[in-house]
């Protein structure tokens, strides 16, 4: 198997985060790559598991010697993915699940082209601003400003290869995974399929042969 990385996108509160963790939790073909953030923990998250939680100046230091496949300033705070941490993912054969915005997916496919882009609509505007109110975690002028990188955000739909409308999560699941199935078994992902059709034909030939000689004895 050739692994990828699958790439989630959404706006805030489109679900990408709970979508990745539930192919974390059902399927053994995928890992997750842990991003790196400069802001500081909220309750319940665990360096090293939820993020790596930089400094500001380890987080520039780290991006000014190529150590990222993607980075952003989302909302005053750095966000990034480290090469090493997909790498490592790949290693072990399986593929990269990953929950980024549209300026990181697009940094992201740059520097892994063979990546899966797949962006998750919200079903309405009204339910992206519930989801975001419900978190009860971020200030009003927040929620604005998410609102309006979301209208900005939509407007890159179109360079995604797949989009899955979230209004029923199940459903969305069960869509997500069927492309990687798909993306799993595309004939540029499988190693050796030239040489492995090539000797399906050979063998056929020999067959062939075989049974011209038959036929004429």
């Amino acid at each position: 198997m050739n692994p990828f990385a699958l790439i989630l996108s959404s706006p805030s509160g489109g679900g990408k985060t709970t979508l990745t963790r539930l192919l974390l939790e059902r399927r053994d073909d995928v890992g997750y790559s842990i991003s790196c953030t400069t802001r500081k923990p909220r309750l319940g998250e665990t360096d090293g598991v939820d993020y790596h939680f930089l400094t500001r100046e380890e987080f520039l230091a780290r991006r000014l010697r190529g150590d990222f496949a993607e980075s952003a300033d989302v909302f005053g705070n750095l966000y990034g993915t480290l090469r090493q941490e997909v790498e490592m993912v790949f290693s072990s054969q399986r593929h990269v699940v990953m929950d980024i915005d549209v300026q990181g997916a697009l940094q992201f496919l740059a520097a892994f082209p063979e990546s899966v882009p797949v962006f998750l609509l919200p079903p309405s505007a009204d339910v992206l601003l519930s989801r975001l109110k419900s978190r009860n975690t971020e200030s009003a002028e927040i929620v604005r400003q998410r609102l309006t990188a979301a209208r900005d955000e939509l407007r890159a739909v179109v360079r995604y290869d797949y989009v899955v409308i979230n209004d029923d999560l199940e459903r969305a699941y069960r869509q997500v995974a069927a492309i990687v199935d798909a993306e799993t078994v595309r004939h540029s992902r499988l190693p050796g399929l030239e040489e492995r059709v090539e000797g399906l034909i050979s063998e056929l030939d020999r067959q062939i042969s075989s049974n011209l000689t038959v036929g004429r004895s």
